[in-house]
């Protein structure tokens, strides 16, 4: 690793850069592929004004979560778990860490559950990490004071509900069960479970995808979509990458397109019309006959984000293909981004890179 013309900056040996640096005590940590050095300074640049404008915004407010959890990591310093609550708090920040201490409750931890099982983490282990949030709300409500004596959480201490210990596993497919089903399969639906797991978008946003969102990135040699955000259900405009067999499935669909009548509102249809959910009887029929009745829906959204972790794709990236709220790509996004997460999403067509022996059930 070699350093650059700017302090923070490191190049890798396979040409790709890092940004490594302290700011004003708080750490900066990116992997940004590989860019030029003038678009990693932007980057670092855009990082350290998006910290400034946070503190400028937090002089009169109430404390954050990433305060509490700060606070909380001192006082257990001598613990024999603080190791433990460490690791719990910073897969926790990247969801709530920004919120002030008030707007954490259930809701706002969905996100987080979500991205948890989707990495096939067990609901035991996501239940311990919500341990450590009920703790951190309780000491902010009851225990830690401001200057003036009044509780860094001014209301009582929202109920945070817990995971069911024992919920229908997910089932990401591997790739022997998906050669079996795919041929079973009506050719429309083909498309659009084959789109599902090369993109993880849910089963509404794959029917509702609309020709109006596509955005062609000439410089990536192909679009991206962008599904609004009042269509998207973490309420963001969602960047759908497309890897390469997602964009020879949209290819396709623009092709048949263009062969019938040469308009069309929505990508995916079935006799001239939208197809209002792939979990229909073609879709039941077809698992049913490969052996595969557990297998559902979300399940697809599942393999991607399974085969992308495989694949060692970083976890923040995962959370840019997947469409999370704490990750999501921003609207004016770079190209180089926009090729960099193409890259990325292509690990999951690498069979041998994203095989495993055992199916990843408990985490």
């Amino acid at each position: 690793m070699a350093t650059t013309r700017t302090r923070g900056i490191s190049l890798e040996a396979d040409g790709s850069r890092i940004i490594n640096k302290v700011h004003k005590g708080e750490r900066i940590f990116l992997r940004l592929g590989k860019v030029s050095q003038d678009e990693a300074e932007q980057r670092l640049a855009d990082e350290i004004r998006q910290r400034q404008n946070a503190q400028h915004r937090r002089t009169n407010a109430r404390p954050l979560f990433a305060d509490c959890a700060a606070r909380y990591l001192t006082e257990s310093q001598h613990k024999r778990t603080a190791e433990l609550l460490a690791y719990h708090i910073t897969i926790l920040l990247p969801f709530i860490g920004t919120m002030e201490i008030s707007h954490v409750h259930d809701a706002t931890l969905d996100e987080f559950k979500d991205a948890r099982r989707l990495d096939g983490v067990s609901p035991t282990t996501i239940n311990r990490t919500l341990e450590v949030v009920r703790t951190i709300l309780n000491r902010a409500a009851r225990a830690w004071r401001d200057e003036a004596g009044q509780p860094w959480l001014l209301t009582a201490p929202p109920l945070i509900t817990m995971e069911q210990e024992n919920p229908r596993p997910a089932h990401p497919l591997s790739w022997e069960e998906q050669d079996a089903l795919m041929p079973l399969l009506p050719l429309h639906l083909q498309n659009m479970i084959l789109f599902a797991i090369n993109s993880g978008l849910r089963d509404e946003n794959i029917c509702g995808l609309r020709w109006s969102w596509e955005t062609p990135i000439p410089e990536a040699g192909r679009s991206v979509f962008i599904i609004p955000s009042g269509d998207y259900k973490t309420a963001i405009n969602h960047v759908v990458i497309l890897n390469d067999d997602a964009w020879h499935i949209i290819e396709q669909q623009r092709a048949k397109i263009n062969k019938e009548d040469g308009s069309a509102e929505y990508v995916f249809t079935y006799s001239g019309h939208r197809v209002d959910t792939m979990n229909n009887n073609g879709w039941q029929n077809a698992r049913a006959k490969a052996g595969l009745q557990d297998v559902r829906i979300h399940d697809l959204r599942h393999t991607y984000a399974s085969r992308l972790r495989l694949a060692g794709v970083p976890q923040e990236d995962r959370n840019a293909l997947m469409g999370h709220k704490s990750a999501s790509i921003p609207e004016h996004y770079a190209s180089a981004d926009i090729g960099r997460l193409i890259e990325l999403s292509n690990k999951v067509l690498d069979r041998q890179g994203t095989r495993t022996l055992l199916r990843v059930v408990n985490g």
